[in-house]
């Protein structure tokens, strides 16, 4: 095998994200440009000669070329040995998991998540460490600050391997293995929930359910344990084969983008139960016959249910939210005395209460929820959790989160995406509203009163590091909430989440409709942050 030592010279936009860098397909294809980035991530670790390393992805545009010169850079580096998905494949739950169960230094994952896909799409590479989450930010910061210095790479000549070929292969001393990159995460699967229920459930003639795999990578695995294993008719799962444009869809697993799904779930012959997952499958969307679940209600239900459910009937350790979810899990946590974490936006952030056995469901208010099975957000899990909890109670999604809001009271809750807005308006917009929040609190609204504003700020608990400028919280005195972030998922622009909670435990206040119970504070977070004066835009992108 000979490797070559290449002359380089950095890019200044290679600094990792919440999860990994993201870019546009057309900059990865850049001269260099990912065989910068992968040198920087294995100078950044440290010593990885003889390491075992997880590697795929989503099957996105650009995955099998990148894990080619990935490979190559690998034998180079003196890793000792690469597991990779068929055909490069491995849903970012799946990867997680094979970490877990191979004992790996750590994992390669080759997505941009639930962002467009194709040659004019985006791309991304991140790195996960040895519990299977993602890389903190200790690491990816060693990552960008080498990638600022880096002057060459190193790359074996030898030609490509065989993806779709299961078995070892060998590049040099490289030892590679090429594994079904369903089976050990279905096993999982199996292992958590009551299987024997939910087949009865699907099997029974009563029930009928759709899953949307949105054209991407959750498609395998959902058809494997869903039709396979469990016995759901043929064509359960809908848009199943991966695609390396997602067929020119935004695989997002929200009302705006999951369209398909969402017609046929409020049609007039519409299933008892509708599922999503979203590009690389850590996302997922639940819903009932003629309604929607919010990922924040989402969670609360299943840490109000999992009793029901076999791998948690012990009890949970905590529940950890990110900050801008809505405090529905909060109200579980409290009448149960579980502990309860609030943390910045981003799994990462979980991982340290998951580790140190703090916690042992979390959720995102970003359709991501998730368990001490991995660590990482699971969108085919959480599905899983409402067939078994449906299957336990035998009540419909309805039924079941109509009981839910009588029992813990609702949270009126959404989250306003506006999108592509041009960066240094975005910013300008944060930074106006941060400097203005030394004069909100008491600030009258309406029938409101502003309780609090700040910046969020959180301490880990088990590091004892601090994170800092996380969000801007605006508080009142009955309850509500409005935050405002922006996204460090995209790559086109930068986007403005504004989200809107209101809270409500008087029985005859729980059947409004969103948007209707939040229009007052729709209106005031307009009003707070000049957003339409600043941005130009007179409504949200997506309204979720």
């Amino acid at each position: 095998m000979t490797v070559v030592q290449v002359a380089t010279q950095p890019f200044s936009d290679q600094r990792p994200g919440t999860s990994g860098l993201r870019k546009k397909v057309r900059q990865f294809q850049k001269p260099h440009y990912l065989e910068n980035f992968v040198q920087s991530m294995f100078d950044a670790l440290g010593d990885i000669s003889g390491k075992t390393l997880i590697l795929g992805g989503d099957g996105r545009y650009y995955n099998d070329t990148a894990i080619q010169t990935i490979v190559k850079m690998a034998a180079a580096n003196d890793v000792g040995k690469l597991i990779i998905g068929q055909n490069g494949l491995l849903s970012t739950p799946a990867a997680s998991c094979v970490i877990r169960k191979t004992h790996s230094f750590g994992g390669i994952i080759l997505s941009a998540s639930h962002n467009p896909a194709g040659a004019d799409g985006d791309f991304g590479i991140k790195f996960n460490v040895a519990n299977g989450g993602p890389a903190p930010e200790k690491i990816t910061e060693t990552m960008y600050q080498r990638s600022l210095e880096i002057t060459q790479y190193q790359i074996s000549q030898t030609p490509d391997i065989e993806l779709g070929l299961i078995g070892e292969q060998t590049v040099g001393n490289l030892q590679i293995e090429i594994i079904d990159p369903v089976i050990d995460y279905a096993d999982l699967m199996a292992s958590l929930f009551d299987f024997s229920a939910i087949r009865a459930l699907l099997t029974q003639g009563q029930f009928r359910m759709r899953f949307d795999a949105m054209h991407a990578i959750t498609g395998p695995y959902a058809t494997e344990i869903l039709e396979n294993r469990l016995g759901a008719p043929t064509g359960t799962v809908m848009n199943a084969i991966p695609s390396p444009d997602f067929a020119g869809g935004h695989p997002d697993p929200n009302l705006t983008y999951a369209e398909d799904l969402v017609n046929i779930m409020f049609g007039e012959d519409a299933p008892d139960f509708g599922g999503a997952s979203d590009g690389d499958g850590d996302r997922n969307m639940i819903l009932g016959k003629h309604c929607f679940v919010t990922p924040s209600d989402s969670l609360a239900i299943i840490a109000a249910n999992s009793h029901l459910i076999p791998a948690y009937q012990s009890g949970l350790k905590g529940i950890a939210r990110s900050m801008p979810t809505s405090q529905a899990p909060d109200q579980v946590a409290r009448k149960h005395q579980i502990p309860l974490y609030e943390t910045p936006t981003g799994w990462k952030f979980f991982g340290n209460l998951l580790d140190a056995g703090l916690a042992t469901l979390c959720g995102e208010e970003s359709f991501g929820t998730g368990s001490d099975h991995i660590r990482e957000k699971d969108g085919l899990w959480a599905v899983l959790c409402w067939l078994n909890i449906i299957a336990a109670r035998q009540q419909s999604v309805d039924t079941i989160m109509t009981a839910h809001w009588q029992e813990f009271g609702r949270h009126y809750y959404s989250r306003h995406d506006y999108e592509a807005i041009p960066t240094e308006k975005a910013e300008k917009l944060m930074s106006q509203l941060n400097d203005s929040l030394f004069k909100l609190p008491g600030k009258i609204c309406g029938d409101r009163t502003i309780r609090y504003a700040d910046n969020f700020s959180y301490h880990d608990p088990v590091d004892q590091s601090d994170t800092e400028k996380q969000g801007i919280r605006i508080g009142f005195d009955d309850g509500a909430r409005i935050i405002f972030r922006l996204s460090g998922t995209g790559t086109d622009g930068a986007t403005l989440r504004v989200y809107l909670e209101q809270y409500a435990d008087d029985s005859s206040q729980l059947a409004f409709e969103t948007q209707t119970a939040l229009a007052d504070l729709i209106k005031l977070a307009d009003k707070l942050a000049h957003i339409r004066e600043l941005t130009g835009r007179n409504e949200p992108t997506v309204i979720t």
